[in-house]
């Protein structure tokens, strides 16, 4: 194998691959990079065995070939590279790589030592563009469960249906719901599926927003590509808990509150707050929110809000930090809160109306 490359390119695209890369590993050759040079281009490949990646750059490729390299040092010599192409090549299991004046040498392993990519057919796929799937993600996956105790929580459903898609997210004390409603052409195949967070990362963070994703699947894996990238990841095998049953139909109490200003109220809260529980007390009264942190030990603190409230006066607690996140990801300037009582689920929505994004949240159990 021997190439010329820009250091840009073989920069960022060993940084794009390198993050399915596994930081411990048993089998030595999962903390290597497969390098295949082949036509005008080099493919970079990484893989955990659970989720896999691969996408190819440009290169001035001489002699084709591929080897298998270690992948934190080779991205460690690339940020340290001058500004020069760097030409590479491989004796054996050896790489050579040079740049300038510098020239490396690493110590790899033969191609057929990497494991086979999961065999996903494509010929039943169906198309969506990467800036709507990263849409959903990005509003969802935040609320996923990072307990190992419910491993069925540690990914995101998502739901295919002929009108469109639905992605959830839950730990049990807040959730993140989104629909997005099918745009015409080819309707996927109606499925629920359950994806590791860290691959749907991959997702928002390998394709570009205005690419167009072929997407397949086989009984256990999951594929997105497009025309020089690929994503591949098992799914999590199981049930997911029925999170309408826990979505508020009563919720008699509404609430309007700018969201930038709520999320700056609920920061300066936060700050005071118990680092157990974060927990804040919230008055909703006509005309005002008022927010209280009492921590033991630490101190207290209070703010005040205007509000477009008109219901019976209501306290009740939350985790500072599940506000925190949902706020960041709310699509309006304006947020709509829902209640019932102080023990029941709370619900966070866009003031516009919008009814293609939910979050919930679970109240905390105020303390007199």
């Amino acid at each position: 194998m021997k190439f010329s490359i820009t250091r840009e390119a073989l920069q960022s695209g060993l940084a794009a691959v390198a993050s399915a890369v596994p930081t411990r590993t048993t089998l030595p050759v999962l903390s290597n990079i497969l390098m295949k040079a082949e036509g005008t281009a080099v493919r970079l490949s990484g893989t955990d065995l659970d989720i896999s990646v691969s996408l190819s750059v440009p290169a001035d490729v001489s002699q084709e070939g591929a080897l298998t390299v270690p992948a934190k040092k080779l991205v460690e010599i690339s940020r340290v590279l001058e500004d020069a192409p760097v030409k590479i090549s491989t004796d054996g299991t050896q790489v050579e790589l040079e740049c300038g004046r510098s020239k490396f040498t690493l110590y790899g392993l033969a191609e057929d030592e990497f494991p086979a990519f999961p065999d996903v057919d494509f010929s039943s796929s169906w198309k969506m563009s990467a800036g709507d799937l990263q849409t959903l993600i990005e509003r969802t996956s935040f609320a996923v469960s990072n307990e190992e105790s419910r491993p069925i929580l540690n990914g995101v459903l998502w739901q295919l249906r002929p009108d469109g898609s639905l992605m959830v997210a839950t730990n049990g004390h807040r959730l993140a719901k989104m629909h997005q409603s099918s745009n015409g052409g080819a309707a996927p195949p109606e499925a629920d599926l359950i994806i590791p967070p860290k691959a749907l990362q991959q997702v928002q963070k390998l394709f570009k927003k205005d690419a167009e994703l072929e997407i397949a699947r086989s009984d256990n894996h999951l594929a997105f590509r497009s025309e020089d990238r690929n994503v591949y990841t098992r799914l999590i095998e199981g049930p997911y808990p029925n999170y309408d049953q826990v979505i508020p139909k009563d919720n008699d109490k509404e609430a309007i509150v700018n969201r930038a200003a709520l999320e700056a109220a609920v920061r300066r809260m936060a700050v005071v707050a118990s680092d157990q529980t974060h927990r804040v007390r919230l008055k909703f009264d006509k005309g005002a929110l008022k927010f209280r942190v009492q921590t033991p030990d630490l101190g207290e603190a209070e703010d005040e809000l205007p509000l477009d409230y008109q219901g019976e006066t209501l306290e009740i607690g939350f985790n500072a930090t599940y506000l925190l996140e949902i706020l960041r990801y709310m699509p309006d300037e304006d947020v709509r809160m829902t209640f019932k009582a102080p023990e029941r689920a709370a619900t966070f929505a866009p003031a516009s109306g919008d009814p293609e994004y939910l979050c919930l949240v679970m109240p905390l159990r105020l303390l007199d």
